[in-house]
């Protein structure tokens, strides 16, 4: 039995009026008005139907006779008996008439619910009798303004809505709870009343207060930005000196890296300063001692941080890129971005990318980013408390963290446009270009020069790779660099294909008791087979660097990339190292370490860039009078430098194999420029990031992180993915008979505790007792907050709850009023409203569910996970889903 109202992604909304109106038919009102509205069923004319004479028309949602007239969620219509004491018209028919297939009538729709009232009516054929709560039949009272009830009434929560809780109409809310969706509309809402009570003030005392507020957002901008680069820096600093560690010391000073111990020392090999731990004559026996220290430092480095990882912050674990995303989309993911996952995922990372794994750790300071951006962001009430306004500072802590990833602040911002912010649904319609950009540029900004100021590498540059091309590429280049995108789509393809299918596997089989033990294993075979490899043996950081560099720029030959005479072996080592890097970057991404995949995959493009290179280098010197080299001719007669660059094409193909995992563009284009600094570069950079996503998008359009957010389970609507089944919001929606309601009358205290220690929905419409007519909804959260405080305050558990003014009933007893925890104008929709549209909706608007009603019948309820599961369900010709 599925409940949509149960899975975590309910929600509340405002009534869409214009769409509502246009989805109904002309005449008919749809809303919850109409409870009140309507006049009861005992007055209303009924007309006799001839036996076996089907009831309204063919059309299974076309108009509907008397408002006593159940429409089930079916399709099915069904006249309800008379009224209590209405008399009989003879020859009137009150069997059910059911529709054609698939519509089919209801069984027990009204024995399911969970309003258990009497509705005062005999029990029509086909349908159950409700059963009576416990305690016998109540009736609540009308509590209307002013009243003597109203005053007796135990009240849960404030009347006063200038704490910016909200409008009354869309009702108040309690602190969201873990693995929830924010309400974007009712969170706004309460932003806009913030805002507005704020311009009340007067004087000065307003003044200093509007001040205040305002100064607060670029406060907090600029703390998260300088504490994201420092904390970078520290990053960068510890894994550099760990790395090193591993090989030797430093004899001037054991906190000194290797970079910095023989920083006067021309040549690498030569200095004298850094000491290895293998010391020995024999060369077999100082290889075989250096082999041992590598894979045995490997190993403990890897179990140590998966050891922090499981007993302080599983959270940690990952690049948290994906859950990022999910986050700024809306879902709650309580200690996700806290204290505990921002320090064991710096102290974790620097151990993961020390041990020489095939990770890398750009990827999860975007992580680092956000959980400094959320913890400074609850120390400003005003941020604490509203969600949607949490996540506009967040969605600037992402590009904050691309910024100090790649020393690139402008692709970090593009990167939390592409990435992060297509996420913020309601935010990227009406905030982005105005507040939201600028605020992600200035804290970009801040992170940069933080990190500047810090100066890890003390050579001016903000990442180990940042280099600089003084050589134009010539068009003969081109279509080597169409073909590096080509190869980086097909490599993107297969690794998505490949991760996912392991990391799925790791989910449900029995890997994933043994988290400790697969990450030894996995840094254990990464340092067996690394260390005989030259190309693999170096840090991957380190790795990407020396491809990147033209060999003019070096003093020293890194492992025969620079020598002319060893181009078949340097070619062929780069090739097989960029095989076994795909291997190991496969399994390695998905264990319970800090993790990134960016460094990574641009080392498996920069090996085969840089062997494509160099051998187009030689084949230019073999052939120089050939005649696509022409322009090399005319480049030699101005300036006396090499034709080709291979460091060029080790970069060009870094950017090929990222675009294929990841799907990036605009944003991967202008990082690549900015790491370049060369102009000249743009297009065929454009070109090849085009080319290798066009190939990828062939197999899929996701990325590796949608793909793993799909892959978890959660709540995520992509923004960028079009919905293009055809069909209507009653072929999606949960029925009546599968979701859990509330009845406006009738209930206590107790009955309602009782409903919800019987189901785990995450909220309940409420309908009118007669004719299924919607009021309006409560989450469980509230509800059972209200009842909580009530009993607190000494409310008995046989005191009825009020969820609705009823002036035919008499005003004099007291009950829990719970009204205002309710919301009133819930977003409904007409069962023939087109899906795609209602997509839409969800995107744009950020809803969490809408309640499906016909002439104020509440009929079912889609959630954001009901349009997540048929977006994923099979289609079949003219759009119906697969049933087999």
């Amino acid at each position: 039995m599925r409940r949509s109202n149960g899975d975590g992604a309910d929600g509340d909304g405002e009534a869409l009026l214009s769409l509502v109106s246009a989805a109904e038919p002309m005449g008919q009102a749809d809303g919850a008005a109409g409870a009140a509205a309507s006049p009861p069923a005992s007055s209303v004319p009924r007309t006799p139907a001839p036996p076996g004479a089907a009831f309204g028309t063919s059309d299974p949602f076309g108009p509907l006779n008397p408002p006593d007239t159940f429409m089930s969620a079916f399709g099915a219509h069904q006249a309800l008996a008379p009224a209590a004491g209405e008399p009989q018209v003879p020859g009137r028919t009150w069997a059910p008439q059911t529709l054609d297939p698939p519509f089919q009538a209801p069984e027990g729709a009204t024995a399911r619910h969970r309003g258990k009232v009497d509705f005062g009516l005999p029990p029509a054929p086909g349908l159950a009798r409700p059963r009576q709560p416990l305690g016998g039949l109540l009736r609540t009272s009308s509590v209307r303004s002013g009243s003597p009830s109203r005053r007796r009434s135990m009240r849960t929560g404030d009347d006063d809505d200038d704490d910016g809780r909200g409008s009354a109409a869309a009702g108040r809310r309690v602190a969201y709870g873990d693995f929830t969706t924010i309400d974007w509309i009712h969170d706004s809402t309460k932003e806009r009343v913030r805002v507005r009570n704020l311009r009340k003030l007067t004087g000065f005392w307003g003044v200093a207060v509007r001040v205040w507020d305002a100064s607060q957002t670029w406060l907090l901008i600029l703390l998260m930005g300088a504490v994201t680069g420092w904390l970078a820096g520290f990053i960068v600093v510890s894994e550099q000196w760990l790395s090193d560690i591993r090989d030797g010391r430093c004899s001037a000073g054991f906190y000194l890296n290797r970079h910095f111990c023989c920083w006067l020392t021309p040549q690498r090999d030569q200095c004298s300063d850094w000491v290895h731990w293998a010391s020995s004559d024999d060369d077999w026996a100082r290889w075989s001692l250096q082999y041992m220290i590598y894979v045995v430092t490997a190993v403990v480095f890897a179990v140590a941080s998966a050891i922090l990882v499981k007993t302080y912050a599983p959270y940690a674990a990952g690049s948290g890129i994906p859950e990022v995303k999910t986050i700024l989309g809306g879902f709650v993911i309580r200690r996700f971005l806290g204290v505990w996952t921002l320090l064991i995922k710096c102290l974790g990372l620097v151990l993961a990318v020390a041990s020489g794994m095939s990770l890398g750790k750009e990827g999860p300071l975007v992580h680092v980013a956000c959980c400094v951006g959320n913890i400074f962001l609850s120390l400003f009430r005003k941020f604490k408390s509203n969600e949607a306004k949490k996540r506009e500072l967040l969605s600037a802590a992402c590009a904050a963290g691309v910024s100090v990833a790649f020393g690139a602040p402008i692709g970090g911002v593009l990167f939390s446009l592409e990435v992060g912010l297509a996420s913020l649904h309601v935010e990227v319609s009406y905030y982005f270009p105005y507040k939201t950009m600028w605020r992600s540029f200035f804290m970009a900004m801040v992170a940069a020069i933080s990190l500047q100021l810090v100066n890890p590498f003390r050579t001016g540059k903000l990442v180990l790779f940042q280099v600089t091309y003084n050589r134009d590429w010539h068009g003969f280049e081109l279509p080597f660099f169409i073909l590096l995108g080509i190869l980086g789509g097909l490599y993107g393809t297969l690794f998505i294909k490949l991760n996912v299918w392991y990391n799925s596997y790791r989910k449900t089989s029995w890997l994933k008791n043994w988290a400790i033990p697969e990450v030894a294993t996995v840094a254990l075979v990464t340092a067996l087979v690394s260390f005989p490899f030259r190309f693999l043996r170096e840090n991957t950081g380190e790795l990407v660097a020396n491809l990147f560099r033209e060999c003019t720029e070096v003093d020293g030959d890194f492992h025969g990339l620079c020598n002319s005479t060893q181009m078949t072996g340097v070619i062929t080592s780069l090739l097989v190292a960029a095989a076994v890097k795909i291997v190991l970057t496969i399994a390695t991404f998905g264990i319970r370490v800090p993790a990134g995949i960016f460094i990574p995959s641009m080392a498996i493009g920069a090996c085969v860039g840089r062997a494509l290179g160099i051998a187009i280098q030689a084949w230019q010197k073999a052939m120089p009078d050939l005649w696509i080299f022409t322009s090399c001719k005319v480049a030699s007669q101005t300036k006396a430098t090499e034709c080709v660059t291979p460091g060029t094409y080790a970069m060009v193909g870094a950017a090929a194999s990222l675009a294929g995992v990841t799907r990036m563009s605009v944003s991967l284009t202008v990082i690549m420029f900015e790491l370049t600094g060369a102009l000249s570069y743009v297009l065929p950079i454009m070109i090849t990031i085009l080319v290798a996503k066009w190939i990828g998008d062939i197999h899929g359009k996701h990325g590796i992180y949608d793909r793993l957010i799909a892959l978890n389970g959660y709540p995520f609507l992509n923004p960028n993915e079009e919905y293009t089944h055809s069909t209507s919001a009653a072929n999606v929606m949960t029925r009546l008979e599968d979701i859990d309601w509330i009845s406006a009358t009738g209930h206590t205290v107790d009955s309602l505790d009782e409903m919800l220690r019987a189901t785990s929905c995450k909220g309940f419409p409420i309908v009118h007792p007669k004719g299924f007519l919607t009021l309006g909804y409560i989450g469980r959260a509230e509800l059972k907050f209200a009842l909580d405080k009530a009993r607190g305050e000494g409310s008995a558990g046989s005191m009825p709850a009020i969820f609705t003014s009823d002036p035919t009933l008499e005003d004099t007893f007291a009950g829990v009023d719970l009204r205002p925890w309710i919301d009133h104008t819930p977003v409904k929709i007409h069962p023939r409203f087109p899906v795609d549209m209602l997509v839409e909706l969800f995107k744009k608007m950020g809803l969490r569910y809408v309640l499906i009603t016909r002439n104020g019948q509440l009929l079912g309820i889609i959630t954001k996970k009901d349009i997540l599961k048929d977006s994923q369900t099979p289609r079949g010709p003219w759009g119906r889903r697969w049933t087999g």
